[in-house]
Order: structure tokens, then sequence, then C-alpha cells
């Protein structure tokens, strides 16, 4: 009399096959987590350099010949001022940039003082609440991982690596930044001024 059914070896294969196709599904499920989170950190990365970006070039082309007083009293020596020009450490960038947005009408100025900053290894934007004598407000991060930020001002059609103005204007034609970041490697970035020299 003959019995349906299975027989052993050919539940005990059954099972082989579905554990090898589970095993590989799981495998490929894994390889596609890992994948989106690669994707989505290289996404953010890119989001946080072009957000820097677009910071940069709303301050450097709204940027004013408005000399200001520091949190001691003393006047600037320039109205722009950029790579250390006096020796020394120092912001990137220090200046005064127009069209400070006041969505609030609070009495204050339009003029905004803003210095950029290499900060253990974080661009950092700092900006003083009212224009003359008053102290930095906490710093805004930027861009982190940056190993060396060497900043380029054009002026007259030459590059000059630090400006503390010239006879002809208070603020370069335009500013370079060649940045060095971790995991991006060397990004140049060319931003025009509101300088007349252009």
């Amino acid at each position: 009399m003959k019995q349906n059914g299975f027989t052993l070896v050919e539940v005990l294969v059954a099972l082989l096959i579905f554990a090898l196709i589970g095993a590989a599904g799981v495998a490929v499920m894994g390889s596609t987590l890992t994948n989106q989170e690669r994707v989505r950190a290289h996404v953010d990365r890119y989001t946080e350099l072009q957000r820097a970006r677009a910071i940069l070039k709303a301050d450097l082309s709204q940027a004013a010949a408005r000399r200001t007083r520091g949190e001691d009293g003393l006047p600037a020596l320039t109205a722009f001022a950029g790579g250390s020009p006096w020796g020394g450490g120092g912001p990137i960038l220090a200046f005064t940039r127009r069209g400070w947005e006041n969505p609030d009408a609070t009495a204050r100025a339009s003029l905004q003082y803003v210095e950029y900053v290499l900060v253990e290894g974080r661009l950092e934007r700092r900006a003083r609440p009212a224009l003359d004598g008053a102290r930095l407000g906490p710093p805004q991060v930027l861009l982190r991982d940056v190993r060396a930020i060497e900043p380029a001002f054009l002026s007259a059609g030459a590059w000059t690596p630090a400006w503390k103005g010239d006879p002809q204007s208070d603020i370069p034609a335009a500013v370079r930044l060649n940045m060095q970041l971790t995991d991006l490697g060397q990004i140049d970035q060319l931003f025009l001024t509101s300088g007349e020299g252009r």
C-alpha cells in the first residue's frame, strides 16, 4: 500500500532551501540598510556644505564699508578684515553686513557685525547683537570636520592671502576660501562681495 506524504530527507532538503533563501534575504536587507545609512550621511554632509555656502554668500554679498567698535570700545582698524592681516590668530573673516532681518521690529540697526572662525575643526559664524560695543553672541556651527581654511582676497585684479583694505576699496571684490575637509578633501569656494573693486 502506497503512503501519501514526504520523507524525512525531503522535509530536511526543503527546510535547508528555505533557510538559504531566508539568509540571502537577510543579507540583502542588511546591505540595503547599510547603503541607505551611507547615502543619508553623504546627503546630510552635502546639505551642511550647501547651507554654509548660502550663509557665506548672503553675508559677503551684503558687506558694508562700516567700521565698528569692539566690546572694549576700541574702533576696528578696517571695515573688512580677513586672513590675519596683522599677524597672529584671529577670525578668517570679520566685517559688517547690511540687510540684517528684523521680523520682530525691535529697535536695532539693519547692519550686523559678523566674523567667521575655525575652532577645533568647526567653521563657526559669530555675530554681535548690537553693532558697536557689544559682546559676540553664541557661535553658529556651519561646517564640521574642517582641517584648514586658506582665504584669498581679490582686488585690482590680484589675489592676496590677507586683507586689511587698500586705497581703492575697503572691501575686496571677491573672496576665495580653499577648505580642506576630512571626508571630502579640498573644496574651493568663490564668493563675490559688494566691493567697489569689481
